[in-house]
Order: C-alpha cells, then structure tokens, then sequence
C-alpha cells in the first residue's frame, strides 16, 4: 500500500505538528499542563482541565493497556484490503489511564488481542508520516 492511497493526518497544524515531529523520530510526546499538571491528548493551545495555555511536550514510556478494541473485517478502503483482518485498540497509557490513544495492534494475530493486553508504541513509517501503532509488551 502506497502512501498516497492511504489517509493520512495532514501536518500543517501548529498545535499539532510538534506531536507529529515526535512520531518521525519514534518519540511519543503528549502536551502537560504547566498549570495541573494533567497529560492531555489531543494537543490543544489550552489546557481543558484549568485552561491554562502553557504546556511542554513531555516523552512518555510508550506503554499501555488495551482498554478496547475491534477487529476490522472486509469490506475497507481499497488501502486496507491486503491487511484484514488486523485489529484496531484504544489503548489507556500507562503515565494516565484517561488518556487513550487509537492504533492497530502489530505482530499479534488479531485474535489474540484481549482487553488487559499489555502493549507498547510500535512506529509505523508512511511516507513522510510516522504513525503511533502497537504492539503486544514482551
């Protein structure tokens, strides 16, 4: 699958370019709050919780739990049709479970993927995007 078949975020947004930057780097870096200290996912000029603007990009363990997920079953996008089935999991991170982060599940039949799974950030590079994906924790 080329990447031109494939959607891909864009990376022309400000607020969330220096997410992007990180994925190409194979860095997953979320946005803290200056002002509670919360991890916050989407990236965002202003915090949700107390609306504080300040934030710093903050490296994260990459680790998680596999809080649900689906397997994907034809028919898909003429992009997807070679990779089903593969499943797709919401992943709470291991720095603040309210944070969950979407992705497929790597090296790991799709039958094998249990809510509990412990998981960890695999990078998936598609042209000039680096995609957050997972893989089971060994």
């Amino acid at each position: 699958m080329t990447a031109s078949e494939r959607p891909l975020p864009t990376l022309t947004d400000p607020v969330t370019r220096p997410f992007w930057e990180a994925c190409r780097r194979h860095e997953l870096r979320l946005q803290r709050c200056r002002g509670c200290h919360r991890v916050r996912f989407y990236p965002a000029p202003l915090c949700p919780h107390c609306h504080q603007r300040e934030a710093d990009w903050e490296p994260l363990s990459g680790r998680g739990t596999v809080a649900s997920f689906v397997v994907v079953h034809p028919p898909v996008l003429p992009a997807f049709a070679s990779r089903v089935p593969f499943a797709v999991a919401l992943v709470e991170l291991d720095e603040d479970p309210r944070i969950r982060l979407l992705g497929n599940v790597l090296d790991c039949a799709p039958d094998v993927v249990a809510i509990g799974m412990r998981v960890q950030v695999a990078w998936e590079d598609v042209g000039d995007v680096t995609l957050p994906q997972w893989r089971p924790l060994r």
